[in-house]
């Protein structure tokens, strides 16, 4: 069976998720994340890729991706790709790292901005590794409330921007938004979303489908939406 295509266009937001084959750990040093963070970097710089926020767990990894050049598979090809072949020399392996294809979900970035960035960035709460995320040294998220100075290439002024336009107090919302969390509306593994349907893994939908008709419309040159019939 042919696997399913992946939806590319400009300025596309993305859930990306990538998992350790068989479940195994792919980031066991200090260095290991160190390295994977430089991937990212050399990703942006390269291939213009655009991270508002990361996360890296024992065995697998979460973004918030931003594709201005409509270029997923040439990023995700250079991050893992890039990472694989540094961790296989490293350890003296060889073979895939990474289970299977990467998972890529396509966001609305406008209605689920906070609440995705929240979720990425509370994976190590819910995973009983810390208590508060701000504990947490190899996530986005200590930039977010600004308790470490942020790397050039993390993209954190779009989320930030959903909680004011004052820096100190969009670190203050953010870090208050991150504390309360309730159930969220994003689909995530293994639950039902507030969509009605159970996904058991992260596969390649959308969390709406407006980006998929805004493009169409863009593409085709038609009108997807109807036009208003108000004055």
């Amino acid at each position: 069976m042919a696997r399913p295509l992946r939806i590319t266009f400009p300025g596309a937001f993305y859930h990306i998720t990538s998992r350790g084959n068989a479940r195994k750990v792919v980031f066991k040093s200090k260095r290991d994340r160190e390295k994977f963070l430089e991937y990212l970097e050399s990703a942006t710089q390269r291939y213009d890729a655009l991270i508002h926020a990361y996360c890296m767990m024992d065995n697998y990894f979460h973004l918030l991706l931003e594709t201005p050049s409509a270029n997923l598979p040439q990023i995700m090809r250079h991050i893992n790709g890039a990472y694989t072949t540094y961790f296989n020399i490293k350890r003296k392996r060889s073979g895939h790292l990474f289970q299977g294809r990467y998972k890529s979900i396509l966001v609305d970035i406008d209605e689920y901005a906070k609440e995705l960035s929240r979720y990425i960035h509370l994976n190590p709460v819910r995973a009983g590794m810390v208590d508060k995320p701000e504990a947490y040294q190899w996530s986005s998220y200590p930039y977010y409330i600004g308790k470490k100075k942020a790397p050039e290439w993390l993209h954190r002024a779009f989320v930030l921007g959903y909680f004011g336009e004052k820096e100190s107090i969009c670190y203050a919302k953010a870090s208050d938004f991150a504390r309360t969390a309730r159930s969220s509306p994003i689909i995530m593994a293994g639950r039902t979303s507030t969509f009605g349907q159970t996904v058991h893994n992260f596969s390649n939908i959308s969390y709406s489908l407006r980006p998929v008709l805004l493009y169409l419309r863009l593409a085709l040159g038609i009108a997807i939406f109807p036009k208003s019939t108000t004055p």
